[in-house]
């Protein structure tokens, strides 16, 4: 038998919907509803842990009863951590890479939750100022500094490395007896996070700014547009005409949530499906080049070993 208090409130609220029962902090969907499970952990009264995997029929609207406007909560949101087949087409495995959203809770504080119809995520959620109190921070970090600070709306987008995936990994699949659990959770949760914050300190960041909800609807609608097309690169100005904001503000605002200038960031994807399509094996060394828009192969390959490691040939060998 699980303590109550142990069980978010929020995963509560979303078996009462489903009419269905908790066991063992495990929601598994009803068949009239969809399929799949939600896994939910309160670890203390400062950070706490979601895993969703699931389809649902329809969405559905769950009050999120956890959230304190009164406390500094700090989210981080796992998308695509969960395996998916290497068969599918490379557009499609390049839209489906591990990723994380860090953000202050003032850009996800909404009283509601939408528990969309597809669902493949680990959300954790955490106090700042517990957070603060377990390591010392320096104004010269600037983004752990306003993150911790959690005074204004601040949203970062970190790409998972094989490391952080191996976290992931054992918080998915692990198995651990009951009476574990919760302590093993809870210390890759905040390996998570530490490791995360380690990556956003990397980054050269001076100064942020201010971010609402409608800009980083256009910025993500931008990137999206960027990356439909890899064999096209990136436009500044035809983005921010479509962004309808200005060209700086596009760049300042893109930069500060990817970690990454958006002609950077194209090429990175762009030679992250170049890996892809290599290691499917279809296509050539010079035809991979070609449909991703390089008219010099020695280029191409130059490009690739940049960020890859490897030349090309070598690459779709391993």
């Amino acid at each position: 038998m699980i303590q109550k208090q142990t069980v978010p409130n929020v995963l509560k609220a979303f078996a009462h919907l489903l009419n269905t029962e908790i066991k063992d902090w495990k929601l598994e969907i009803p068949e009239k509803f969809g399929r799949g499970y939600c896994i939910g952990f309160r670890f203390n009264a400062n950070i706490r842990m979601i895993i969703s995997n699931y389809e649902l029929n329809e969405d559905i609207i769950v009050e999120n009863i956890d959230l304190d406007h009164s406390k500094k909560t700090l989210f981080f949101k796992f998308q695509n951590i969960f395996p998916v087949a290497e068969t599918l087409p490379g557009e499609v495995l390049l839209k489906t890479l591990p990723s994380v959203l860090i953000g202050t809770s003032s850009l996800n504080t909404d009283a509601v939750i939408p528990i969309h119809t597809n669902t493949a995520t680990i959300n954790i959620e955490i106090n700042a100022d517990y957070l603060s109190e377990l390591f010392e921070i320096s104004e010269t970090s600037t983004i752990l500094y306003n993150l911790l600070q959690n005074k204004q709306p601040l949203l970062f987008e970190q790409m998972l490395y094989p490391s952080l995936q191996k976290i992931a990994d054992e918080i998915i699949s692990e198995s651990v007896t009951k009476t574990f659990k919760l302590f093993f959770l809870r210390i890759k949760a905040e390996e998570l996070i530490c490791r995360l914050l380690i990556e956003l300190e990397k980054r050269d960041t001076k100064q942020l700014y201010t971010l609402n909800p409608n800009d980083v609807e256009k910025i993500y609608k931008a990137k999206q547009q960027m990356l439909e097309n890899l064999s096209i690169p990136p436009v500044i100005n035809d983005l921010a005409v479509s962004a309808n904001m200005s060209p700086t503000k596009l760049k300042n605002l893109f930069k500060q949530i990817f970690g990454n200038s958006i002609f950077n960031y194209y090429q990175e994807f762009r030679m992250k499906e170049a890996a892809i399509l290599l290691k499917q094996g279809d296509l050539s060394v010079s035809d991979v080049g070609y449909k991703l828009g390089f008219t010099n192969l020695s280029h191409f390959s130059k490009v690739f070993v940049a960020h890859i490691g490897v030349k090309p040939k070598q690459y779709s060998k391993l």
